[in-house]
């Protein structure tokens, strides 16, 4: 870990460190996570670490252990299928109203995305990965003209990371998803709500799918331990 500056959203530079190191398969379930060690690790003191570690942990992402402080938590599969039918609805709805109401601002600045992303799987980095996925989605909430999409999504981001960090760590990325994004972002610029809002709903149908995938042999692993 890198240390970092002193700014007023430190507490989330760390929450965020943190989630890095997770979804980079650096800290594994079942990991304790110690507040003097990330302090000393990211040059900062102890509160915001501390902050940050209790942020996690109402997040799903950190859980208690007797005796222990903190742990890194188990995916649970029963959450991850109701997280993602419950994006299936929304990300569709921000597509389809993005192609209503931005196709315009789809068609100058999505290409963009689509190429940093592909860059991002180029590169191997899950991190860049994740960010970059995820720059791409939160694109088309900003222009959905609905102001209670994003809000209402973000309050899933940090485990939808998790859960993509998880699973993507020892296994192969699907190398279709930013040609599966490029589908959307061409429906959205050819103002075409109804196509835009249906891949929408498939891509992240087939994003459950995957992940439930893999979360299956690592929980039938664990029932037998």
């Amino acid at each position: 870990m890198k240390a970092l500056a002193s700014q007023p959203n430190l507490v989330e530079q760390v929450s965020q460190a943190v989630l890095d190191e997770i979804t980079a398969g650096k800290l594994a379930p079942g990991d304790r996570v110690i507040q003097e060690q990330l302090a000393l690790a990211l040059g900062v003191s102890r509160q915001p670490v501390q902050q940050a570690l209790l942020l996690l942990r109402n997040q799903g992402v950190l859980q208690d252990a007797p005796g222990r402080g903190l742990i890194v938590a188990a995916l649970d599969a029963v959450h991850v299928r109701h997280m993602y039918a419950m994006r299936s609805v929304l990300e569709g709805l921000a597509a389809r109203r993005a192609a209503e109401c931005n196709a315009e601002q789809a068609a100058r600045q999505g290409p963009a995305l689509i190429e940093a992303g592909r860059r991002a799987v180029a590169s191997g980095s899950f991190t860049k990965m994740i960010a970059a996925d995820t720059r791409f989605h939160e694109f088309l909430y900003l222009l959905s003209c609905n102001t209670l999409v994003a809000p209402a999504l973000a309050t899933h981001l940090t485990y939808t990371q998790r859960v993509m960090g998880e699973v993507l760590v020892g296994n192969e990325k699907p190398t279709n998803i930013w040609h599966e994004h490029a589908q959307i972002l061409e429906a959205v610029c050819a103002g075409d709500g109804e196509r835009a809002e249906a891949l929408a709903r498939r891509h992240i149908s087939d994003a459950s799918d995957f992940m439930l995938a893999q979360l299956q042999p690592a929980a039938a692993s664990g029932s037998k331990t």
